[in-house]
């Protein structure tokens, strides 16, 4: 069955970086895009960034310049490396399995999520 599991979380202070994984079973990275998303406290999930199945990455506005998404094939997983991170940043953050090759806003499975926090 599909199954994203997150894992990388954790609390940083404003400055730091972490490297969020995605661990994805059950399908090819060759037929799907999978995302990256966020939900801050009191707000709702928005997309951070995107690789899409032929390996082209998007970016939100506030990720670009900080935040680089990647995969490896071979391992099943796509990574976010965050850098610079801002206490904006704190939320929890999610992959998802696009519905498609191409990149979109929509998922169709989750990942459980993982914390980050950003603060001193």
């Amino acid at each position: 069955q599909v199954q994203l599991v997150e894992s990388g979380g954790g609390l940083v202070q404003p400055g730091g970086s972490l490297r969020l994984s995605c661990v994805t079973s059950g399908f090819t990275l060759d037929r799907y895009a999978i995302g990256y998303f966020r939900q801050g406290p009191g707000k709702g999930r928005e997309p951070v960034s995107c690789i899409s199945s032929d390996g082209r990455s998007f970016y939100a506005d506030s990720a670009k310049g900080r935040f680089t998404i990647s995969r490896d094939k071979a391992k099943n997983t796509v990574y976010l490396q965050m850098n610079s991170l801002k206490p904006e940043d704190t939320a929890v953050y999610y992959c998802g399995r696009g519905p498609t090759e191409v990149c979109t806003t929509a998922a169709d499975y989750w990942g459980q999520g993982t914390q980050v926090t950003v603060s001193s």
